[in-house]
């Protein structure tokens, strides 16, 4: 996973030296391979190869091709003997991919994006036509960053450099920390107003005009919703299967160095790993080798040892002739301290920048023994199993897409046929198992008022105002399921695959820890296959992951293939009984979250009072409240921030000096739903009326609008 930075001055000189010092020292962890530049004029473009394939040491970057146009590339290109056989170009084998991406973009243009299978990003330089273009692949494993003014365009695969260098202080994007709290940000935000990512399968045109930069962020491919496969036969659909999943798998093996597999007993990475071992012994992968990390908890196993991962591991090991490495997470677990207020302090190391709010997992020992191991054993490449589970049926079989499916097409023979069949499997009555798959299709208005249990409370302590403005992103981005258009189960395929999006998006890249991740159940055309077949195929009555385990029946060992979960709650008793929540006074008796008008002060104050005395406060909510204000303390500490005026209830004298911070700005949501929270003791009347006027937060009321500021 390479990285590129890029500074486009419209007018005038070049970036400065001293500029670009600091920009190439900051990119140097990640790149250890090569250090390359191109400069002409007002531009200059640095590249940091992490090589792991066997073309990748042959490339110059960046490459400039037969036109004059500067390209950056960062990526594996799955599809490049199709690419060569269409281009009729002069290439072999060992031309290297920047090469073939150049010569798609000087044959098709901006198009040439959609015809790019693999994990890639990129940026061109045109000087013919003064642009630049930016793109990402479908599903955005790679980070491409971009800011841009009136004098010129910055763009890096990292963000420090847009944030560290930018000679001004910035905004805290509102939404950013409000999808960051309910787990994952949109994909096109960043932390910082002014800064933006550029979002999977688009591409971002950018050209200096007489009024400003002319930005232009356009969808380059997307997933046929009109695409259907049908068979006549099951052994046809496993057939398909088999080959597009071997496929995957053979192109992320491709590697100039042995690759390591996360094997962590479950029924995608062992299905990674056994395809992987199938792969190889036909003689179609170009990896030297496959090991395999593992990583299990024994901390119940005198109480239910079907926790303990480490004999489904075990069984896959067996099944091909080779142990790997294995780690006991619960003793490798980090000695964080007792106290809640010890990991708070040390969440965010004031000598390595975080430009978001995660902390260096590097430091986990868990980390620190993989990290080891990859660097001990040549590994520069890992596979993860992350997206099988999602669009494969996992979890307890459900009938609701299948049944929505048959609503949508109002195929209602087949409707009562299968709700029966279910309904005596599951042991249920059918008109519940039927509404449960009849409500999505509502407004998710009315899903509020007649399911309201349905919808999770949002923290008490959350300021009224930043709900009202930011509920879209603290719920998730729900939305409904549309009656007419894709099939319900295709549109539920669509909401997974943003789920995994946004995962991939708020994961930075860490030099202490250089790999590059790669995804086979995210592979392109094998999502396609996924997404075109009947749901049926998928999970059937009473049988998850139906299609998976029968296409690799004599892959998989049967032990994983029909293998049972059971559910389980770690017993209470297993808590840390010793740890405890800091009190408001501990963590500096002011807070920027406060100033922010993030949180209501005297509410946060009484959730870690109700902590502390062990009542029901959820322990994820403040956990993540106080990373945030951890976070901005930490951005506080290396000048990033414009400040905020301090709130007028404030209560504490402030002996924080945070220098910079300035109120949030308020941008406007993607998606809208009701606006909800629950109180203790009651619901509190300022979000009762914003409930009253924001029933659709792209569209809420003038006044409410002009109340919230917007």
């Amino acid at each position: 996973m390479s990285v590129q930075f890029g500074r486009w001055n419209f007018e005038g000189p070049p970036p400065a030296p001293e500029y670009l010092e600091k920009v190439a020292e900051t990119l140097a962890p990640y790149g250890p391979d090569s250090n390359e530049s191109y400069s002409k004029g007002g531009i200059k473009i640095l590249y940091r190869a992490f090589r792991t394939t066997r073309e990748s040491h042959r490339e110059v970057q960046p490459h400039v091709s037969r036109s004059g146009a500067v390209i950056t590339w960062d990526g594996r290109l799955d599809n490049r003997a199709e690419l060569i056989s269409e281009l009729r170009a002069p290439f072999t084998v060992d031309t290297t991919e920047v090469a073939i991406v150049a010569a798609a973009y000087e044959k098709w243009g901006d198009e040439c994006l959609a015809k790019l299978i693999g994990d890639w990003a990129l940026s061109i330089w045109n000087p013919q036509d003064c642009s630049l273009l930016l793109g990402k692949d479908f599903i955005g494993t790679r980070h491409l960053y971009y800011s841009f003014d009136d004098q010129h365009i910055t763009w890096s695969t990292i963000l420090d450099p847009l944030v560290l260098y930018a000679g001004k202080p910035f905004k805290i994007c509102e939404e950013y920390v409000a999808g960051w709290m309910a787990m994952y940000p949109a994909v096109h935000l960043t932390p910082y107003s002014g800064i933006h990512a550029v979002p999977p399968c688009s591409s971002v045109m950018l050209r200096p005009g007489k009024h400003g930069v002319n930005c232009v962020v356009a969808r380059y491919w997307d997933f046929n919703a009109k695409k259907r496969i049908c068979y006549r036969t099951d052994a046809e659909y496993e057939e398909h299967f088999r080959i597009a999943f071997s496929t995957a798998v053979r192109r992320n093996l491709r590697s100039d160095c042995p690759i390591v597999a996360d094997l962590s007993g479950g029924m995608d990475s062992s299905s990674i790993v056994c395809m992987a071992d199938l792969v190889i012994a036909r003689g179609q992968a170009e990896c030297p080798r496959l090991d395999t990390i593992s990583w299990y908890d024994d901390s119940y196993d005198d109480i239910e040892p079907d926790t303990n991962e480490l004999r489904w591991v075990v069984k896959v090991e067996e099944k091909r002739g080779k142990a790997g490495l294995h780690l006991n997470a619960n003793k490798l677990a980090t000695a964080r301290g007792s106290r809640t207020q010890d990991h708070f302090e040390s969440v965010f190391d004031n000598h390595r920048f975080a430009a978001i709010p995660v902390p260096n997992r590097s430091q986990d020992g868990l980390f620190e023994h993989y990290n080891a191991y990859m660097k001990s054993s040549g590994h520069r490449a890992s596979l993860c199993g992350i997206g099988g589970s999602e669009f494969l049926g996992d979890g307890t079989p459900n009938p609701k897409l299948e049944l929505q499916n048959f609503m949508a097409r109002l195929r209602l023979p087949k409707l009562v046929r299968q709700l029966n069949a279910w309904a005596a499997k599951m042991r249920k009555p059918r008109l519940p198992l039927l509404w449960e798959a009849a409500r999505d299709f509502f407004p998710l208005a009315i899903q509020d008022k007649i399911d309201p249990e349905n919808v999770l409370p949002l923290a008490s302590w959350l300021h009224p105002g930043f709900v009202r403005r930011n509920c879209a992103a603290l719920y998730g981005y729900p939305s409904r399921t549309e009656l007419f258009g894709p099939l319900p189960s295709f549109q539920d395929n669509l909401r997974a695959l943003d789920g995994d999006r946004m995962l991939l998006a708020r994961s930075p890249l860490q030099p202490e820890f250089l790999r590059e991740v790669r995804f086979p159940f995210l592979d392109r055309d094998l999502l396609e296959f996924v997404f075109a077949i009947p749901r049926e195929q998928i999970v059937r009555v009473g049988q998850r992951r139906s299609l998976m385990k029968r296409a690799l029946v004599g892959i998989v060992p049967d032990e994983l293939l029909n293998r049972r979960r059971k559910a389980f709650v770690p017993p209470e008793s297993r808590k840390d009984a010793a740890a405890t929540w800091p009190s408001l006074a501990e963590l500096g008796e002011r807070l920027i979250t406060h100033d922010l008008g993030i949180i209501d002060l005297e509410r946060f104050q009484e959730a870690l009072e109700g902590a502390q005395r062990s009542e029901e406060i959820s322990s994820a909510s403040l956990t993540h409240t106080l990373t945030i204000e951890s976070w901005l303390r930490h951005l506080a500490t290396h000048g990033v921030l414009t400040a905020p005026a301090p709130q007028k209830k404030q209560r504490f004298p402030s002996h924080l000096q945070a220098e910079g911070l300035h109120p949030p700005t308020q941008p406007k949501s993607l998606a809208s739903y009701v606006c909800k929270t629950t109180w203790k003791g009651g619901e509190n009347d300022e979000i009762r009326n914003a409930r009253t006027h924001c029933i659709d937060c792209d569209r809420c009321h003038p006044e409410q609008r002009q109340q919230d500021g917007q």
